[in-house]
């Protein structure tokens, strides 16, 4: 009874009652209309997005757009929904927050008047009884900080989206620009829209690659199967480049304590050159090398060749190398990277509400996939859909890559090929049968006639000349192309045949047509879906990443399939990918810029200014 006639409390829930808990209200508004305060903040908003509007389309788009309707309601609605109920839910939290500190802080000043006759105040009592390890408020604290980390992290989430969603609603982008942002844009390896299959007009296939780089990635990843040396050189390698980093920092403090320029980013790389010569060393045998001065020889001889799993007949806990080998894997350091990226991933789906169904981490692999379907048959599954493959490739399968490219695209260039040849062919039979002429008939007949009426020596002559001709290279299907240097073959791009056997393929349907006509005869119907079976399978190889241009990290390939008036998918993978990027990579950064710590426009002598007479 006492408990419905309380008002006021900790155990007050109630949504409308001021400052109880779960409370959309506050005592501390004092009767603020708070929805006439956002409605101001909103206004504000819209009105500065719609003069920008204003300003930047020219008049005869604004004559035919509905600017104070259509747009200004859907910017009303984005930041209602999202702006409005943050905005408040977030200062109501914050000023509960306040007084509820401000009371705190008045009852512990009560407290301790009311304990002015006592010779230790509690805390001091606590301290001498049991110190920090008895009354230890540290996790306590942790879970608040935690408490409000979780806190700023959804506001900054919902601020985030807000910020996508108005973009998209201005710029209406339904392209690449549409997935990555400007300043991740450099790590897509390959993205392309195409008209699906079954349903060209109203569906689209989005297939798109990003490629982040191993020097990139905010925690390194490392083959399953890769050495425990090499891990340990790699942290060395690390922790080396750090403390060089601070000395050059140290290095332009200094000048800048002493008037002078900082150091350019020219000289920044020398200095760290020279710097080298401090901690490396190429003497691998002497155990005095500075290479060994963060790790003993001794310990590098005994984890050399170790790989992640030790043999069982071998395993001894005593040894050395297994306890160097337990350190690191307490560490976590072998399975850290990948480990990341994959929770990061997945929490960012689900915090984005795109649900997946399917889930393969093969672990020791590297490589995880996510369907939001687990059905793979294209002709069952709705038109909705993606599914994520996140893969990381050191060198070496890189190499493998290229290889296993080169060997099925020469694949594919021949079976195209033979069938060109077979309808070449068709098409001799066909004008032998029908008694068709064409150009080269035409061309053989008169060039005859002419070495006819030559005869004599200038006829044999003649004939050697075009027994010695080089043979013919254009092919009147593409240009002759350039020759290829070393750097082209080193990253081939397969442009010049790409757009040969695409034009043959078009050109051998063509020829079909004009052989058969309207008949549809039994060579005829399996040349043609030959053809068009290796037209699509043709078109499948090219949408995939071209491994001569991407680079060893991490690989992320997402197939998206969306209806093209809705593009729902499309929209909320957008934000997946900018959130993701944002977890896992550091990003691009020009070292001419990210190096300075004052820029050079700001130690001028022109900029010292003084009082009275200038100082010599």
């Amino acid at each position: 009874m006492a408990r419905d006639t309380m008002t006021h409390g900790p155990n007050v829930i109630h949504p409308e009652k001021a400052s109880a808990v779960g409370s959309r209200n506050s005592l501390n508004r004092d009767n603020r209309n708070e929805y006439e305060e956002s409605k101001l903040l909103i206004d504000e908003e819209v009105d500065k997005v719609l003069n920008h509007i204003h300003a930047k389309l020219p008049p005869e788009v604004l004559e035919k757009l509905d600017v104070m309707g259509s747009i200004k309601s859907k910017l009303h609605n984005y930041f209602n929904q999202n702006f409005q109920n943050m905005y408040n839910r977030y200062i109501t939290t914050m000023e509960d927050e306040l007084g509820k500190k401000v009371r705190d802080l008045v009852d512990k000043e009560e407290y301790r008047t009311l304990n002015r006759y006592t010779p230790r105040e509690i805390a001091e009592i606590l301290d001498k009884i049991g110190g920090i390890d008895k009354f230890n408020t540290g996790e306590i604290e942790k879970s608040i900080v935690n408490i409000y980390g979780h806190l700023q992290g959804h506001v900054q989430r919902g601020m985030y989206e807000l910020e996508n969603e108005t973009n998209a609603l201005l710029r209406q982008k339904s392209d690449v620009g549409a997935f990555v942002r400007g300043e991740n844009a450099y790590a897509i390896a390959k993205c392309s829209f195409k008209n699906n299959f079954y349903k060209p007009k109203t569906v689209v296939d989005v297939k798109l690659a990003i490629n982040v780089l191993q020097n990139e990635l905010i925690s390194s990843i490392y083959h399953y199967q890769v050495s425990l040396e090499t891990i340990v050189k790699d942290i060395v390698s690390k922790h080396v480049h750090s403390l060089i980093n601070q000395e050059i920092q140290e290095l332009n403090n200094t000048l800048i304590d002493e008037g002078k320029e900082e150091l350019s980013d020219t000289e920044v790389m020398f200095e760290k050159i020279k710097a080298l010569d401090n901690y490396v060393d190429d003497d691998v045998n002497n155990e005095q090398s500075r290479r060994y001065q963060f790790v003993a020889k001794r310990f590098m001889d005994r984890i050399e060749g170790l790989q992640a799993e030790i043999d069982p007949d071998e395993y001894d806990p005593l040894n050395v190398r297994e306890n160097i080998k337990r350190i690191m894997d307490n560490e976590n350091i072998r399975n850290r990277g990948f480990n990341t990226a994959v929770n990061t991933l997945t929490s960012v789906l689900d915090t984005s509400k795109m649900g997946y169904q399917h889930v393969e981490n093969y672990k020791n692999a590297r490589q995880c996939i996510v369907r939001e379907y687990e059905d793979t048959d294209i002709s069952a599954l709705p038109d909705e859909r993606y599914s994520i493959r996140l893969s990381f490739y050191d060198d070496e399968q890189v190499r493998g890559m290229r290889n296993a490219y080169d060997l099925q695209f020469e694949e594919l260039r021949v079976e195209i090929m033979k069938v060109v040849g077979v309808v070449d062919v068709l098409y001799q039979d066909n004008k032998v049968a029908k008694g068709i002429q064409d150009f080269d008939d035409v061309a053989k007949q008169y060039l005859k006639k002419d070495k006819a009426r030559a005869g004599g020596w200038f006829s044999r002559a003649a004939e050697e000349e075009a027994a010695e001709e080089p043979p013919k290279l254009w092919n009147e299907v593409v240009f002759i192309p350039p020759g290829s240097t070393d750097v082209e073959d080193l990253n081939k791009t397969n442009l010049y045949i790409v757009e040969e056997l695409r034009k043959r393929v078009g050109r051998t349907a063509k020829t079909l047509q004009q052989i058969f006509g309207n008949q549809h005869p039994v060579d005829r119907t399996l040349v043609e879906s030959r053809l068009n079976f290796l037209e699509r399978k043709f078109e499948e190889f090219e949408s995939l990443v071209n491994p001569y241009h991407m680079l060893p990290g991490l690989l992320l390939e997402v197939d998206i399939t969306s209806v093209k008036r809705k593009k729902t998918t499309m929209m909320a993978m957008a934000n997946v990918l900018n959130e993701f990027l944002y977890s896992v990579s550091s990003g691009f950064h020009d070292t001419a810029f990210a190096e300075f710590s004052r820029r050079r426009s700001t130690v001028r002598e022109d900029l010292q200014q003084t009082f009275g007479e200038t100082a010599d």
